[in-house]
């Protein structure tokens, strides 16, 4: 107990660390976004109206009374509001999260269903033919990005075949099987990358585990080539997968942005995108914060899996 509460404040405290390091460095990129948000076909604003602006949303105030402000609206659970429509960023978060998560899950669903087994069997039979074309295939996945990927996938199957709609977005209660159909070729995008990883990842350690003694032990004494995978293989070869599988689940929380503007999916790809560029202080922040308390939250989880694989974690 005393270790998980251990992990526990050391995510705590990165996350107020994350959420002080975001709000000063976008604190210090040029730009007024009181001047910003009244310009308009590029012709300068009144200074008057962009004075009155800037003390209506407290941008006059000290950086740190700002700062201040904001670590008492975390704590309340507010973001803000927008500085574009004055919407809160909450609601948007909310609205917007579900739909990358749901992508990003599916993906990793994906390349976990495809990389564990086809890793393991190549691990197994390595040097055969399927071990050459996979550990192939998954050196050029690595190599080629998301955005060449997923432009691909709609030239090949939405343009050329006809099989898979380009992009777009239907929610699953209105038509669940239209809904499957639009999440498939994005959710595909989003797995190339983590599968070739974990397949090369699983591959091995499965590899390391086999060369173990306690491995040649089980095996000296009877027990079967299936017991001997399950029981000491497979076990001991999850941890260093599961490390890679949060690091890159984290990943995906960021990389989702060129996905979802590929294949315009209304995640918090096009909010984040919108207020960066109208340097729109909350809603940037609430995105980012929100990414990044994921990425604590998953690395979390998996610490705790660790210690669920190996009790000698809990001990350290």
């Amino acid at each position: 107990m005393a270790w998980i509460l251990r992990r526990i404040g050391v995510s705590l405290i990165l996350a107020w660390l994350v959420a002080s390091i975001v709000f000063m460095t976008l604190h210090l990129v040029p730009g007024d976004p009181a001047e910003l948000l009244l310009s308009t076909g590029g012709i300068m604003p009144d200074p008057g109206a962009v004075a009155e602006l800037r003390d209506r949303l407290g941008l006059n105030d000290p950086l740190l009374v700002q700062y201040g402000g904001f670590l008492r609206g975390l704590t309340r659970g507010d973001l803000g509001n927008s500085l574009i429509d004055d919407y809160p960023v909450l609601a948007e978060v909310a609205l917007r999260l579900p739909r990358t998560l749901e992508l990003i899950f599916a993906g990793a669903i994906l390349a976990i269903v495809v990389a564990l087994p086809a890793g393991t069997y190549a691990a197994l039979h390595r040097g055969g033919a399927f071990d050459r074309v996979a550990s192939g295939l998954a050196a050029l996945l690595l190599a080629v990005p998301v955005f060449v990927v997923g432009t691909l996938l709609i030239l090949m199957l939405a343009q050329w075949l006809r099989v898979m709609p380009a992009g777009g977005y239907v929610p699953f209660a209105d038509n669940p099987g239209r809904h499957l159909a639009l999440l498939a070729l994005p959710a595909l995008t989003i797995a190339k990358g983590l599968a070739a990883v974990l397949f090369r990842m699983t591959r091995a350690s499965v590899l390391d585990a086999l060369s173990r003694d306690h491995v040649r032990t089980a095996r000296a004494k009877g027990l079967t080539p299936r017991g001997v995978l399950v029981r000491h293989v497979v076990r001991n070869a999850l941890i260093p997968v599961l490390t890679v599988l949060g690091l890159h689940m984290g990943t995906l929380l960021g990389g989702t942005v060129l996905v979802e503007y590929v294949f315009n999916w209304p995640g918090l790809s096009t909010p984040l995108l919108r207020a960066v560029e109208a340097r729109d202080y909350p809603m940037v922040v609430g995105i980012v914060l929100t990414i990044s308390g994921l990425f604590l939250l998953i690395n979390l989880i998996m610490d705790l899996l660790y210690a669920a694989l190996d009790p000698r974690i809990r001990a350290a």
